[in-house]
């Protein structure tokens, strides 16, 4: 025993040499504790069982839950696979489109973090950290089309350590790309719905052939009306497959294409004295020029305040990702993965509103001098005349992406010990320019169209071009001290260096709080990330696991992001910067039990299920403390950054499944959270202090509820899900808050009954309805003012989709 303890010393002094990855898409849940065979043999075994699941809690030294295709698709065909987990415990998910494909009004909190302090991944590919108009990554819903997720796992409180994410605080969301079937065949689904929607999906599998080979390919095209406005929501999306097994190892090649428009909803500014008569939502006037010009003569958007119309926005996004994937099986002991990925995005975010809201005309005289900054009759007609006669100017943000990467991931079986070491290396290449078109009076534009790739722009307010380099190593033994006891230690290290160049710098003053975006670099290292867990088999049913693990969040790099260095408003302040704010750190600690057991209780005759208790150490809050009081201003600005404290959170999660047969299942999730900021900060030359110490972190609720109640009989198959959300504070001192509320969604479906040795393997007609009961409350918070206003987005209708899916 001491020669054990002394082997697993001596590996866990080794980890600063080596390096680790996740690399793990053939496993339901990263293998912290044990052989991931056994994760799937747990997983397969529910879904044996049940014929269904909708979590399966992984066994790891972690709390790990997920969602399976199945239970996906159930939720409405065509779903991300960030809402699928919605029902999860700890998961607070919102958006202002029933797919939760727009990427604007997406809010997304775990245990108190955000999106954006969250990791991601797809088969082990990293993808980025969320921000919208992202400069590291796609979002899921991009990355692979709904129907080919095999699965969704949530590491709640500590992602594994290999995760190649940067911004992984609180936890990872890891994609899982579902196989090629060994059948050849293929899967035609139709949906249509409410708002004109139709969703076509097609899938071509070729079954097994050759030698152990077998793929598939698939296509989607969607479109669908935004159902406050007439924006078009939708695209194509292509996927496809590639897996070559033998005894040696498994091949594995992806692509994926994603051509996407998603209109952006505008949110509405709340304040104390607007909220009883602020509006609901602000729809958009496109496709209606005429009124749109009777919206701007008649002074009507100018009584609206913050709360004005534009006459369209939306993002548009093309990816292309691709990934080569060897899992070499060395010997008996030791496997060997390696992947190499790259991706390439360009898209543009675009709104086209009226020229003298939110700042603009003061903007526009710095590059139209004879218009002045007043709002003037006869400087808003100068203003008009220049920017085409129609009274808007049409505002772009233009981005790229480039990024390539490596995984690498070796993992061997000594005795008792399971050693895991690799290292994850990305070159990234992003660009963003910020950019103003004429909207011509006599021609108007559309929002599905790049203004770019027809016009020359009448101003290019700032442009900046980054380069950064990400490495990432890890070892990690899982030592099996007893049979049913096993005993996790190891840390990772991660290193970013950074370069921006901006070819284009505003004009000082133009830009609100700035003289000129910082050029040059900005490095950070954490050479030390412990993580030590323990997993104990207590029963043949019960599992008591405990895990403490210290993460990073490394500085957004993109002049676009709110809290990146590369945003700051001078090169002196840039240089503060770099001496003075350090990167975002957590210590998260994990304690809980699992079950999984046949029960002869009457009618219950199984449970599974899970309880954990979760406390955070969140350090060095990184702030951008706003120049303006709109947070909604359109101009720009550089906001000051600063670490304003720690956060302490506590919460616990409880979550399972009570069977009753074969035909009917009851989930249940309960979650509290308690996240409250530990310190009040500073604002201004005088130094004035922000009251926060103590408050809630704002947008994150304290409890949740959900349930998943599912029945089947014969051809029939009904779901009914019910989600409570919480009251949430909106601000960081807490003066303002929105309440909770609970929503319904359901499905029913029919397998239709076919003849034996027909053509048609399956068919199934569904029907799912959202929002059963039209509840109208605010959706996402949009939080950026420590008092006084914040702004909301609205809760999608009830809508009802209809749903045709084949195989044949």
């Amino acid at each position: 025993m001491n020669n054990q303890r002394y082997g697993w010393l001596c590996g866990v002094a080794l980890i600063g040499l080596m390096a680790a990855t996740p690399g793990r898409a053939a496993e339901v849940v990263a293998a912290d504790a044990v052989a991931a065979a056994d994760a799937v043999a747990v997983a397969d075994a529910a879904i044996d069982e049940a014929g269904e699941t909708i979590v399966v809690t992984g066994r790891t030294t972690r709390s790990v839950t997920q969602v399976t295709a199945i239970e996906v698709q159930k939720i409405l065909p065509g779903v991300s696979p960030l809402k699928a987990i919605q029902t999860l415990p700890g998961v607070t998910f919102l958006t202002a489109d029933p797919w939760g494909n727009n990427e604007q009004n997406i809010s997304l909190f775990i245990h108190g973090f955000n999106q954006q302090q969250l990791g991601y991944t797809l088969d082990g590919v990293p993808l980025g950290d969320q921000q919208y108009g992202n400069y590291n990554g796609l979002s899921p819903q991009r990355a692979i089309i709904s129907e080919n997720v095999g699965r969704v796992t949530l590491a709640s409180g500590a992602g594994d350590l290999g995760t190649a994410s940067t911004s992984n605080l609180g936890g990872t969301i890891d994609t899982f790309s579902s196989d090629p079937s060994d059948r050849m065949g293929a899967t035609v689904a139709q949906t249509i719905g409410s708002y004109s929607s139709f969703r076509t999906f097609v899938r071509v599998d070729s079954g097994t052939f050759g030698n152990g080979n077998s793929l598939y390919l698939s296509g989607v095209r969607q479109d669908a009306r935004a159902w406050d406005f007439r924006g078009k929501q939708g695209g194509y999306q292509a996927n496809g497959k590639f897996v070559h097994d033998d005894a040696t190892g498994r091949l594995t090649l992806y692509g994926a294409y994603s051509d996407k428009t998603e209109p952006n909803e505008d949110a509405t500014v709340i304040t104390p004295a607007n909220r009883a008569t602020a509006p609901y939502t602000r729809p958009f006037l496109f496709p209606d020029f005429a009124a749109a010009q009777t919206y701007l003569a008649s002074g009507a958007y100018k009584a609206a305040g913050s709360n004005y119309r534009n006459y369209y926005s939306d993002a548009q996004r093309t990816d292309y990702l691709g990934y080569a994937k060897y899992d070499w099986h060395v010997s008996d002991k030791i496997d060997w993965s390696n992947q190499a990925y790259y991706h390439h995005n360009d898209g543009v975010g675009v709104v086209a509103g009226p020229v003298d809201v939110a700042g603009l005309p003061g903007l526009f005289s710095f590059y139209f001098p004879g218009t002045g900054s007043a709002t003037s009759p006869a400087n808003l007609a100068r203003l008009s005349t220049i920017f085409g006669g129609s009274g808007y100017a049409t505002r772009t943000t233009e981005y790229r992406i480039d990024r390539e990467g490596l995984i690498s991931t070796v993992r061997a079986k000594l005795g008792d010990h399971d050693i895991e070491l690799g290292g994850w290396y990305e070159h990234q290449s992003s660009a963003a320019f910020r950019r103003w078109y004429a909207l011509d009076v006599n021609n108007p534009s559309t929002p599905y169209q790049r203004p770019g790739d027809s016009l020359t722009p009448l101003i290019t307010q700032y442009g900046s071009e980054v380069r950064v380099d990400e490495i990432q190593t890890h070892i990690q033994d899982s030592w099996h001290v007893l049979p049913t006891l096993t005993v996790l230690g190891g840390f990772k290290s991660t290193f970013q260096k950074a370069t921006q160049a901006v070819p284009v710098q505003p004009i000082p003053g133009s830009f609100s709080n700035s003289t000129a975006l910082p050029v040059g670099k900005i490095n950070t290292t954490k050479a030390f990330l412990p993580q030590v867990g323990a997993l104990w088999e207590a029963t043949d049913h019960e599992q008591v696991f405990v895990n403490a693990q210290q993460n990073i969040r490394q500085f957004q790099t993109s002049a676009a992001a709110g809290l990146s260095p590369f945003a700051l408003g001078s090169q002196q302040v840039f240089e503060d910067f770099k001496r003075t704010v350090k990167p975002e750190t957590s210590w998260t600690y994990e304690a809980g039990i699992r079950t999984s057991r046949s029960l002869d209780l009457g009618p219950i005759t199984g449970f599974e299920g899970q309880v954990s208790y979760y406390h955070v150490d969140f350090s060095n809050r990184v702030l951008g403390i706003s120049p303006t009081s709109v947070i909604t201003s359109i101009i720009s600005g550089a906001a000051i950054l600063a670490n304003v404290g720690s956060v302490k959170t506590d919460g616990v999660d409880i979550a399972g499944t009570l069977r009753f047969g074969s035909h009917f299942s009851l989930y249940n999730a309960v979650s509290y959270n308690n996240s409250r900021y530990s310190d009040d900060y500073k604002v201004g030359l005088a130094g004035v202090v922000v009251p926060t110490a103590g408050k809630k972190v704002p947008g994150s609720p304290a409890w949740t509820e959900k349930f998943v109640a599912s029945a089947n009989y014969g051809i029939f198959d009904v779901q009914l899900v019910g989600d409570y959300l919480g009251k949430r504070y909106a601000t960081f001192t807490n003066d303002l808050s929105v309440p909770g509320y609970f929503t319904m969604a359901g499905r029913i479906a029919a397998k239709v009954p076919l003849a034996d040795n027909g053509v048609l393997h399956s068919a199934v007609v569904s029907l799912n309805v959202t929002n059963i009961t039209k509840k109208k409350a605010a959706s996402t918070l949009s939080i950026g003012a420590a008092s006084g206003t914040f702004n909301q987005f609205p809760l999608a209708p009830r809508q009802v989709f209809g749903t045709v899916s084949v195989s044949f």
